[in-house]
């Protein structure tokens, strides 16, 4: 007889770790056409930059509302223990996000006048400091935080570390290569020319982050390190840096042949990577290094309750997420305006 309790949080675990993934792809790369703003002086190329996103970059957040959802109702002892940990880098992020929001809006309204550029600038802001303490967020989780029966039991700086600090540049920069493919793919001529040139330098500085990042998270803790070099799992987890190292290749030969869609696929296989080695390093930690998923996890029927409704609304938001790239698809132009 199959035991719900514990086969519900592992399906759990899947669909928080696949939103978690599709906002990363989703918001990621219009996170990184904000801070790729800083290399575009051209005020009409930044236009044609932003039109590439407008109609579908609200709607990319989302996933991030269904990762925190399922955090709170799903895994509450998670959610009790990693929000107090990590206060100060969610409200920054959050705060971020909206004065970003406020800044795509606005610059469109003020544009041509005296502060159109102080919204250029909210926009470029609000987009680093976004991916920065997503990044960092993410970093201090692998790292750990420190558990006292069952709840934080640490400082508010806790989570700020020369680790999280590098996994926050990390993320900054793998979003502006996100940005700059995407742009390849969706813009033309001389701006399509500059986001190849972009793209070249970014893929270099996010591989040598993602060789740091590696080597450097198995050395945290023992467990970490036993799941990539212990026999058979190194079997299992061989595949991985292999992929990263194909898929780099692919990505450089797509830049230097002008594709059009295979540097941002590869790109977004980069983030695939490295999202599912992270979670091959802390399974079956929910609160590494201490609390497992089971720990943490609400009662079965609880979650079973939840589940139901998930299967019900996760189509549809998978439907018209995917209609609305299809409708805005193909190549964005000076022509192209957003009101």
């Amino acid at each position: 007889m199959m035991d719900f309790s514990y086969w519900l949080p592992i399906v759990w675990a899947v669909i928080l770790v696949a939103a978690i993934t599709i906002y990363v792809i989703l918001d990621g790369f219009d996170l990184g056409i904000g801070m790729l703003f800083t290399l575009e002086r051209d005020p009409d190329h930044r236009d044609v930059m932003i039109n590439t996103i407008a109609p579908v970059w609200d709607g990319n957040e989302t996933w991030m509302v269904l990762g925190g959802a399922v955090l709170y109702g799903v895994f509450p002892g998670a959610y009790a223990t990693l929000l107090p940990a990590f206060y100060l880098p969610v409200i920054l992020m959050l705060l971020a996000l909206i004065f970003r929001g406020v800044a795509f809006e606005f610059r469109v309204m003020t544009k041509g006048t005296a502060r159109g550029g102080m919204w250029d600038i909210g926009f470029m802001a609000g987009s680093g400091i976004a991916a920065f303490c997503q990044g960092a967020i993410l970093g201090g989780v692998v790292q750990g935080v420190r558990v006292v029966d069952g709840s934080f039991d640490g400082g508010s700086f806790d989570w700020l570390t020369p680790f999280s600090v590098m996994c926050g540049l990390s993320v900054m920069c793998g979003y502006a290569l996100l940005g700059a493919t995407w742009l390849i793919w969706r813009t033309t001529d001389a701006l399509e020319a500059s986001c190849r040139r972009w793209a070249q330098r970014l893929a270099i500085a996010l591989f040598a982050a993602i060789v740091i990042v590696s080597i450097w998270t198995p050395l945290l803790h023992a467990p970490y390190l036993r799941r990539w070099t212990d026999w058979p799992n190194i079997l299992l987890v061989a595949p991985v840096p292999i992929l990263v190292v194909v898929l780099g290749l692919g990505l450089v030969r797509g830049l230097r042949k002008s594709h059009a869609r295979g540097p941002f696929l590869c790109a977004l296989g980069w983030f695939f990577l490295c999202l599912s080695g992270l979670g091959i390093t802390i399974w079956p930690y929910a609160v590494p290094p201490s609390l497992t998923l089971w720990d943490v996890s609400s009662p079965p029927s609880s979650q079973f309750f939840q589940l139901v409704g998930t299967a019900i609304l996760l189509p549809i938001i998978l439907t018209y997420t995917l209609y609305s790239y299809h409708v805005f698809r193909g190549k964005v132009t000076k022509a192209d305006g957003y009101h």
